[in-house]
């Protein structure tokens, strides 16, 4: 499985390579007024309003910061319809290689956070850990957001 490494306050994240669409540059956002904190805006993308959530607010508290290989990465999101998928973006810091991992590399810490479901498996490689992100349960908590959008 190829998975796309990404940082957030120095500690290594991975995401599923077939979630996601694409990988943007830090793009100017229109902000909207009363949203979360960890609400960035939205932007135009080949036509369609989408809505962008900064991952280091959301998970950490404190703004992503606005180094060179910052990025916003675009995933599909199906809100528990395959039939109704939309693209979300994911703004994040360190975006900066890809890796390849079977499934059977992937540890399962049993591990139950209520607060934070969308924590999956986990890499072990020879720098440490590599937290992998359940994208449909990290959405799922910010779904009334995109609707609003």
């Amino acid at each position: 499985m190829l998975m796309l490494l990404f940082y957030i306050n120095n500690q290594r994240y991975a995401l599923a390579c077939q979630q996601v669409v694409e990988v943007l540059p830090l793009v100017s956002l229109n902000t909207l007024p009363h949203a979360p904190e960890y609400f960035s805006g939205v932007f135009n993308y080949r036509g369609k309003v989408i809505p962008v959530l900064d991952l280091c607010q959301l998970m950490h508290n404190k703004p992503c910061s606005q180094y060179l290989s910052s990025r916003i990465i675009l995933v599909k999101y199906w809100g528990g319809n395959a039939a109704n998928s939309s693209v979300v973006g994911l703004m994040t810091e360190r975006v900066v290689e890809t890796l390849h991992k079977s499934d059977s590399q992937l540890v399962d810490a049993n591990l139950q956070i209520g607060a934070a479901p969308y924590l999956g498996k986990i890499i072990l490689d020879e720098q440490g850990m590599i937290q992998c992100l359940r994208i449909e349960y990290l959405l799922s908590e910010c779904e009334q957001v995109f609707r609003r959008c």
